[in-house]
């Protein structure tokens, strides 16, 4: 009998061996900067582990694979569900299939991701990126034919200023909450942000202006254990707080259960704004202000713009919609 088929080596093998990231040996192989000493380590393992990086030495675009590969944070959120099936939607329309992969908002599992996409010679993917410059530059560089939506990758390697991005007017739209929030009286304003949301952060930092209180703006990861924490602390330490903006659907659900928890009544003590119309905001006891993103749209352009031949624009901006319902109310 013959012996079974010995498995093939990965680009993640290769990585382990190294003890770097994915992300590290893509770089390496793909003639990115590296230090001579990692240098050495990446292709002396790469040596060792006979690992031939065919998708990585050739023209990804003479060869396609056929598809479009989707990479989102958290499939449960509401937002990223949308965007998916904006994706879907638009591949449909071209008969390509899509394949999803969710990289927990975290860099190393999104590294291991697009290393596997290159294996498979995998070449055109829509992400809502969780790493920065540094680790899409080599796999740009190798032939994948990136659109980022929802935000950009962040980082100024040159490789990515061509890199379509498919956003919501994030700037447009906080700038109208806070406006919103300020004619209502309301001067003491929090805002409770997530990882990838830098542009919001910035945005309300320039709405606010001489009413900015930096103390006020707090940072959660992506779990609903740390926005809940995030909102309750932020709530405990600061009761002179009358508004807050919350930069996502789980970090509102996480504002609203911390008020109850702490008898913070919603509008009378505080005042809610949400990004994100989601189901359940509109069944709140009061239902929530929210600014509304085109979640579905951003998919569909993204993926289009995926498919697009030739000239593509950088950025697509498309609208935020406030809609105001019960949960802000005047000063007290």
């Amino acid at each position: 009998m013959g012996s079974p088929a010995q498995r093939r080596t990965t680009i993640k093998d290769v990585a382990e061996m190294a003890g770097v990231g994915v992300a590290t040996v893509s770089r390496v192989l793909s003639g990115g900067s590296a230090s001579a000493e990692t240098r050495e380590r990446v292709l002396d393992a790469a040596t060792k582990l006979d690992y031939r990086p065919s998708a990585l030495g050739r023209n990804l675009r003479q060869q396609r694979s056929g598809g479009i590969a989707l990479l989102i944070p958290d499939i449960t959120d509401s937002i990223y569900a949308r965007l998916t099936d904006g994706v879907l939607s638009c591949a449909r329309s071209y008969r390509e299939p899509v394949t999803i992969g969710v990289t927990g908002d975290d860099p190393e599992q999104e590294a291991d991701l697009v290393g596997s996409l290159l294996e498979q010679s995998m070449d055109r993917v829509v992400a809502v990126p969780s790493g920065n410059g540094e680790m899409w530059t080599p796999a740009i560089r190798a032939g994948l034919d990136v659109v980022f939506a929802d935000r950009r990758v962040s980082g100024e390697q040159r490789a990515l200023d061509e890199v379509p991005a498919v956003l919501a007017d994030d700037r447009a739209g906080v700038r109208t909450a806070v406006e919103y929030l300020t004619g209502l009286g309301h001067r003491k304003i929090g805002f409770l942000a997530r990882h990838g949301q830098a542009e919001r952060v910035e945005a309300f930092r320039a709405a606010l202006g001489d009413l900015l209180d930096e103390d006020l703006i707090v940072h959660a990861r992506a779990s609903r254990d740390s926005a809940y924490a995030a909102a309750a602390g932020l709530l405990q330490r600061r009761p002179d707080l009358s508004a807050v903006l919350a930069g996502g659907n789980k970090l509102g659900e996480a504002a609203v259960l911390a008020a109850r928890e702490l008898d913070v009544r919603i509008p009378r003590d505080l005042s809610l704004v949400m990004f994100d119309d989601v189901p359940w905001a509109e069944l709140c006891s009061p239902p929530l202000t929210v600014i509304a993103q085109p979640g579905q749209d951003i998919g569909y352009r993204a993926a289009e713009l995926v498919m697009r031949q030739g000239r593509r624009p950088r950025t697509v901006l498309l609208p935020t919609e406030l809609i105001i319902r019960g949960s802000c109310g005047p000063r007290r």
